[in-house]
């Protein structure tokens, strides 16, 4: 792998920070807690049943290749980030495990976690080089943040989900905004290549996109709605609707398979960093900051 990185005057620096969500997942929360909407409900919860194993792969991955990194003035910065974004990451994982928890207690079956577990085993089994394991973070980085421009572009979204529920999604969004690009240029400081970004963008893709529709699919039958009509229709709505996912991640997609992608340079207005920072900064009391 080469092709080393050398960072352009547009990208920005990090603003990473790690918090303590204070919100009380322990009491637990509605069946529906998505106003209702059973479709959405069971489609975050899917993807909060991959969090705990994704999100410690992702801290091992990133953790792992910072070793080649030097400890030198040029790479302090990143240096610095890589050890926020475990913190932000570890955090996330902490409370996707009490979510999780509350979820099987309500009938509902963890596959995607043990699967996952199952396949990165695999892929660390079959490749001792830390760049294979931070591509494919990064590419599952990037998917993380583009649901997350989405439910903070459009809060219509979860607008009539339980408070709590929406706080924590929100969050989380806000949160995998800041870091969205410690993986990538960890990537590409050390040398990372084009092809190989690409080959695991595509698994990561491939993979996600199975995984999610199978556990939220187990989510719907488990709960007894899956052939409700209703629910079709909310899939139908939240999918394919004018402002249905598929047509919001659909160019977002895309634009990683550029050779300039960089994470930060987002030409939307608001960028996603701003929207993060309003959220933030709107819902200060919903958090406290540790460093």
């Amino acid at each position: 792998m080469n092709n080393a990185f050398q960072p352009s005057e547009e990208i920005a620096m990090y603003s990473i920070t790690v918090r303590k969500l204070l919100i009380d997942l322990e009491s637990g929360f509605g069946r529906h807690w998505g106003g209702g909407d059973a479709f959405l409900t069971h489609y975050h919860n899917a993807l909060s049943f991959s969090f705990p194993v994704g999100e410690q792969f992702f801290i091992d991955s990133v953790r792992d290749a910072s070793k080649l990194l030097p400890a030198t003035a040029e790479h302090a910065d990143l240096h610095r980030a890589v050890a926020l974004f475990i913190g932000q990451e570890a955090t996330h994982r902490h409370l996707h495990g009490i979510y999780n928890k509350k979820l099987q207690s309500d009938g509902l079956i963890n596959h995607w976690g043990p699967s996952a577990t199952k396949k990165l085993q695999v892929l660390r089994g079959r490749t001792s080089n830390p760049l294979h394991a931070l591509a494919l973070t990064s590419a599952f980085e990037h998917l993380t943040a583009l649901f997350a421009d989405v439910v903070l572009r459009h809060p219509q979204i979860l607008a009539k989900a339980e408070p709590k529920m929406r706080t924590l999604w929100l969050w989380h969004a806000s949160e995998e905004t800041e870091h969205n690009a410690v993986a990538f240029d960890l990537y590409r400081a050390l040398g990372g290549s084009y092809q190989w970004r690409i080959l695991w963008y595509f698994l990561a893709l491939y993979r996600f996109s199975i995984e999610c529709v199978r556990q939220t699919t187990s989510n719907l039958w488990r709960d007894g709605v899956l052939f409700k009509v209703g629910t079709w229709r909310d899939a139908a709505t939240f999918i394919w609707g004018r402002n249905g996912m598929l047509w919001l991640i659909a160019m977002p997609l895309l634009r990683y398979l550029k050779r300039d992608f960089h994470p930060s340079l987002d030409k939307q207005s608001p960028t996603a960093q701003e929207l993060a920072a309003s959220w933030l900064q709107a819902h200060q009391d919903a958090f406290r900051e540790l460093r």
